[in-house]
């Protein structure tokens, strides 16, 4: 485990896509946090002043800037009709949801993420102590 710590935020406007009207803006926070250096949290802001929140797998994120990605929950890949924007699509029992954003302001954030933690090692900067105290303190909290 690596004694330094980060986090990287970046904002973004993704846009919701609906079939049956315009596409609606919405502030989505991108957060990497090198506690957790596999994944990166998209807080999506909702009109109501909460957020909904995603974690994706960081690799899942820049692959999908390149050619499609993912397979059931969240699919990544650029739009076939703009390259310069990228499709998220997100799955779960409440919904579905399908979001452009601009491929350039994902893939600067990624970039700096990847500086930051450069990729293959991961691993090392995993702390097992505190994930595993997390994992006690979610299961007691089950009981």
């Amino acid at each position: 485990m690596r004694d330094e710590h980060m986090v990287i935020c970046s904002p973004a406007v993704f846009e919701l896509i609906s079939p049956d009207s315009a596409p609606v803006p919405v502030k989505v926070e991108l957060t990497y946090d090198s506690r957790d250096p596999y994944a990166v949290q998209a807080s999506f802001r909702t009109g109501h002043g909460t957020a909904v929140d995603w974690v994706f797998a960081r690799d899942l994120l820049a692959d999908g800037l390149m050619a499609s990605s993912g397979t059931g929950d969240v699919r990544v890949q650029p739009m076939p009709t703009d390259a310069t924007r990228i499709e998220l699509e997100l799955n779960s029992p409440s919904g579905h949801a399908l979001f452009t954003t601009c491929a350039q302001t994902l893939g600067e954030f990624l970039d700096r993420t990847y500086e930051s933690v450069p990729p293959s090692t991961e691993y090392s900067w995993l702390d097992f102590d505190m994930a595993l105290s997390e994992l006690l303190a979610n299961d007691r909290a089950r009981d």
